[in-house]
């Protein structure tokens, strides 16, 4: 898929922002470059006091399918992403792909997704597949952090995912019609851990295709400690659920 492609279905990208005022021009630039007659973008900005919105309300000047949402203060990725989701189903949007904005996840991806997500429910940019790991700038540390953090969901929830913690998918918009969003707890890392059991349980189709993750050049990681800890957590919370049938 490429700037040339002909669409019959528009898809949307929905990208939560917190201070990303030096990766959102371009990041968006780069999108549209590439997938004008395809894809629509969705900013959620939690009032970033760097002026992320205010840059993207000067991009909207040129590109019209471009959208904005601004929220009163930081209130959480999970939540930031259910928002985006409502907004998709509301106008009709078939294929919905979470990205960052920090440019660790490559737009040039986003084609190959929504191309497999013609024969998939669900389509996740995975840094492990096999024995691979594909990425790029991070410290020994973090990296077994996340790998052992893939390894410990895959063993606790028995879902068959390598990178359960990727923040880079492509869901069709079916999947999240089925899903109670309203009942989805999590925030941060376990966001994603909790919504891919989600769509697992329902019974959808999930695929993992490789991608190559170069952590953020400029701004700040807004990983924490308590995204750690409710990761940990958060498995055991789905593992339970699901054993006693009250994972809606």
């Amino acid at each position: 898929m490429s700037a040339s492609t002909s669409c019959t279905e528009r898809s949307l990208v929905i990208i939560p922002t917190y201070n990303e005022s030096e990766n959102i021009s371009k990041l968006l630039e780069d999108i549209f470059s590439l997938y004008r007659e395809c894809v629509d973008v969705l900013i959620i900005d939690d009032n970033s006091p760097d002026g992320t919105a205010e840059l993207v309300k000067e991009i909207q000047l040129v590109h019209k399918t471009l959208y904005l949402h601004e929220r009163p203060s930081k209130m959480g990725l999970g939540t930031a992403y259910i928002e985006g989701f409502r907004y998709a189903i509301k106008h009709g949007y078939q294929r919905i792909i979470e990205m960052d904005a920090d440019y660790s996840h490559d737009p040039a991806v986003i084609g190959r997704m929504i191309e497999q997500s013609e024969t998939a429910d669900l389509v996740i940019g995975s840094r492990y597949i096999g024995n691979t790991v594909n990425v790029v700038n991070w410290p020994l540390s973090r990296l077994v952090l996340s790998k052992t953090a893939s390894v410990y969901t895959r063993l606790i929830t028995g879902m068959p995912v390598a990178d359960p913690t990727s923040g880079y998918k492509c869901f069709r918009s079916r999947v999240l019609q089925e899903i109670d969003l309203d009942r989805v707890q999590s925030q941060g890392y376990s966001f994603q851990i909790e919504m891919n059991f989600r769509v697992w349980k329902k019974g959808f189709s999930i695929v993992e295709t490789p991608i190559i993750f170069i952590d953020r050049a400029v701004g700040k990681s807004k990983m924490t400690r308590k995204n750690i800890v409710e990761a940990i957590w958060i498995v055991w919370w789905l593992k339970i659920k699901s054993v006693f049938g009250t994972l809606q």
